[in-house]
Formats: structure tokens, C-alpha cells, sequence
């Protein structure tokens, strides 16, 4: 279930989904395109299992153990908009005119469930949006609400699972301090005493929960409070964000791992994007930018913190973002980056990338793959010398690969490095196959053979 079902990524989730299980076609003035899943980890990537004397072996990701595919999938949602997913489509401009014909008579019927609307957390422009909304302003309500559509949901499509996405817009940070939602007690007293302070987001997560329904924060603010947190444990469901990994914060925390893994020393990163979908408009307003500066500005200190001898005191790389709205490039979002390091003998080292990446078709299939992951994630059970099995922490941190500023179980590190991020799924995959985890040590290649 999508929070913010009729927004740009929400309305492509369906669609998209649609046109692979319907392997639609279209053209454009490029050629005749077929409907993939190209982005997604869990879809189009490939795990190296080894070499077998001849050749290197990749086995597709979702092939190693039985999971979900995209079209298996059934959506619904929440939006503060009551257009229908076809209105959505044209509105978004994502997908070709043509794509959007076929997709019609999928779309049209498709109507957002009404969403909860607390304008002091979303930017002042997105009011005139807001024709979608749950009436009243008790927060109580509100989460009983909520909670009975996701039992519906799960009723009515006989479902053994169910996992609810924030994909909506970006929140400003709400406060976390004692009486207000630091422990499970504290929140759930804060939504029945209607406190201002408690957020949409909030209240979707603390429905999630009750109703037994896994939790995924796509967007930057700090909605996995510590209250939270304890009430997902008592109640042994999921959680897992914060904020889509899917563009120019993936390619940095792939590209700083290489600088600092080579030896380079990242002085300075400046990264300005402008876009003009209905996310730009929304973080064109301080309070909501601060939560996605925050989310985009941390993805660098892990790495930073492995090497003592680039950073002997511990200083970080001078980090700077920014982020504009210029309506005219709609979803096609312009990305560029300028890295300045610290080369051998006081020398100087500058790149500059300039990305143009369709924000929608990126972030899609991370929608895809954190709800696969999760699900995955329920029906696999540990046990460590021989105790009783258990599942993962609440804090589903195997997710962390698809998010910009993981959340991760109290106490333990956070990890940005894309590869060993990459490394720790794919690990636990083959793990569970059976299969020898790939060292990648390669002795094969240069040791004597017999």
C-alpha cells in the first residue's frame, strides 16, 4: 500500500507494473521500446557464484531463492489527490503518450483511498493538491481510519502480507524529545491526545504496526521515531528508510567508496540538482529541503570514518547540496557534481559529472525492490549455535542498499558504501541457497595449477 499512490512515482509503480505483466510495447522517436525492469537490484542484477573451469558464473538475483516479482504484486493506496491513476499518468508525464493509451483502461478505475493532510508538515504550494483529504483533525480517528483500510486491503486480497510505503511527499522533521514520542507508549498517548507535533507519516507507521503491516519511510523525514522503533518490536514487524537511494546520492556513495578505497582524499562535494515534478515544488519550501539535505548529506561518513590515514582527525569532506525548482524540466531532474580530492605529493584531483536522470524511472523500481526485500525478509529465520530461530531485527537494515540515510538497529554502524552494501544482500542470498559466499579472492588465476 502506497502512501502518495497518485503522485509520480506512485501512479509509475502501477503502471509500470502493468505494462511488464502485459509485456507492453510503444514507440517513440527513438525506436520500439518493451516494458523491463532495468534499475531494479532484484530484477536485473546478477550474483557472481563462482567459476566453474571455463567461465564465470552469474546466476540472476531473483533466481538464487524463491521470491516475489513486481506483477505479482497487488497495489493500492493513499493520496491528499483524488485524481485517477490514468489523470496521474498525463498529470506526471513520465511515460510516453503512447504508453499511457495502453495503459488507460488498466488505470482509469484506479482511485487513491483519502489520505491524512496536516499542512503544517508539507510545503505551503501543495494546499491546492489537497481535495483527497480524511475530514477532522483528530489524530485518533485518523489512525483508526487508516488502520481499517489496511485490514480491508488485506481482507479483501486474502493477503498473508502486507507492507505500506511512504512514497508521498517530503515532511519537514518533526521534534523527538521525552513525553512525546520517545518510547511506544509515548507516541501512541501523543496520537490520542491529538499533539500537534505528530506528522502524517507518523501515523501511518503507528497504524502499520498495529495492524501487523511492515513499514518503509521513502522519503527524508525522521518518521522512525524511537517510539517507533519499540512499538515495531513489540509487535514484530518491519521497519525500514529513510529516503529512495536512486540517482546522484547512489553514484555518490559508489563513487566516494572508490576515491577513499583508492587512497584519494574527497575534500570537497558540491552537488546541485534542479527538477520540476511535484517533489521539487514541495522541497522548494526551507523546512522540507532541510530534511532532504540532511538525508543526502550524510551518505559520505562511513566511508570517511574507515580511513585514518586520509583522515588522521577525523574532518569530514567540506559537503554541500542544493536543490531548485524549474517546472519546465518536469521529472527529467539535472544532477551535477563536483568532487575535489587530495592527490600524491600536495597535488589536486577534480571531477565534475553532470546527470540528467528521469527521477520517476529511477525510483520506481526501488519501490519494487524494498517491498520484495521485505517480504523476503519475513520468511527467513536465523539461529546462532544452536538457539532457538528468530527472525531479523525490526530494523530491517538489509534494506539499506536502496536508501540514502539508512536507519539501522540501535548500536550498530551505518553503512553508505554501495558495495558492501551490495555485498551483505547478495551474501545472505547465496547464504540462504546453500551456496558458498564468492570471496572473490580469484586464487584460481594466480596461484600454480597442477
Amino acid at each position: 500500500m502506497l502512501v502518495g499512490l497518485g503522485g509520480n512515482n506512485g501512479s509509475t509503480s502501477v503502471g509500470s507494473m502493468i505494462a511488464n505483466r502485459e509485456q507492453m510495447s510503444w514507440r517513440n522517436r527513438e525506436g520500439t521500446h518493451k516494458a523491463n525492469y532495468f534499475g531494479s537490484f532484484t530484477q536485473s542484477s546478477t550474483i557472481h557464484i563462482g567459476w566453474d573451469g571455463k567461465e564465470q558464473v552469474y546466476v540472476p538475483f531473483n533466481e538464487v531463492i524463491p521470491m516475489l516479482r513486481p506483477h505479482e504484486l497487488i497495489i493500492d493506496g493513499w493520496d491528499i489527490n483524488n485524481a485517477n491513476l490514468y489523470e496521474a499518468m498525463c498529470r506526471a508525464k513520465v511515460f510516453e503518450p503512447e504508453l499511457i493509451d495502453q495503459l488507460k483502461p488498466y488505470m482509469e478505475h484506479i482511485v487513491p483511498k483519502p489520505s491524512i493532510y496536516y499542512p503544517d508538515f508539507i510545503a505551503s504550494n501543495q494546499g491546492d493538491r489537497a481535495n483527497n483529504v480524511i475530514p477532522g483533525t483528530n489524530k485518533q480517528e485518523h489512525l483508526e481510519l487508516i488502520r481499517k483500510d489496511i485490514r480491508e486491503f488485506k481482507k479483501t486480497n486474502d493477503l498473508d502480507c502486507v507492507i505500506v510505503l511512504w512514497t508521498a511527499n517530503t515532511e519537514r522533521y518533526t521534534d523527538v524529545r521525552s513525553g512525546l514520542n520517545s518510547t511506544a507508549d509515548e507516541i501512541l498517548r501523543s496520537i490520542e491526545k491529538n499533539v500537534d507535533e505528530i506528522s502524517p507519516s507518523n501515523i501511518f507507521a503507528v497504524a502499520s504496526i498495529l495492524e501487523g503491516a511492515h513499514y518503509i519511510n521513502g522519503s527524508p523525514q525522521n518518521t522512525l521515531v524511537p517510539g517507533i522503533v519499540e512499538l515495531a518490536g513489540q509487535h514484530k514487524v518491519f521497519i525500514g528508510g529513510d529516503d529512495f537511494k536512486s540517482g546522484q546520492t547512489k553514484l555518490k556513495s559508489a563513487l566516494v567508496d572508490f576515491l577513499v578505497s583508492s587512497g584519494l582524499k574527497p575534500e570537497s562535494i558540491v552537488s546541485y540538482n534542479h527538477l520540476g515534478n511535484n517533489d521539487g515544488k514541495n522541497l522548494s519550501e526551507a523546512r522540507q529541503f532541510r530534511s532532504k539535505e540532511i538525508s543526502k548529506s550524510n551518505v559520505v561518513d562511513d566511508m570517511v570514518a574507515s580511513n585514518k590515514i586520509l583522515y588522521p582527525d577525523g574532518k569530514k569532506p567540506d559537503h554541500c547540496v542544493v536543490i531548485k525548482y524549474v517546472p519546465f524540466v518536469g521529472d527529467s531532474k539535472r544532477a551535477m557534481d563536483e568532487y575535489v580530492c587530495s592527490i600524491f605529493m600536495g597535488g589536486r584531483q577534480t571531477f565534475v559529472i553532470h546527470n540528467t536522470c528521469e527521477d520517476s524511472l529511477l525510483a520506481t523500481p526501488l519501490i519494487y525492490d524494498l517491498t520484495i526485500l521485505t517480504e523476503l525478509a519475513t520468511r527467513i529465520s536465523y539461529s546462532v549455535n544452536g538457539s532457538e530461530w528468530q527472525q531479523f531485527h525490526e530494523v530491517l537494515s538489509l534494506l539499506s542498499l536502496l536508501l540514502k540515510a539508512p536507519v539501522v538497529p540501535p548500536g550498530t554502524p551505518v553503512s553508505n558504501a554501495f558495495m558492501r552494501q551490495y555485498g551483505s544482500i547478495t551474501k545472505l542470498v547465496t547464504a540462504c541457497a546453500g551456496i558458498a559466499s564468492d570471496t572473490e579472492l580469484q586464487l584460481e588465476f594466480f596461484t600454480k595449477l597442477s
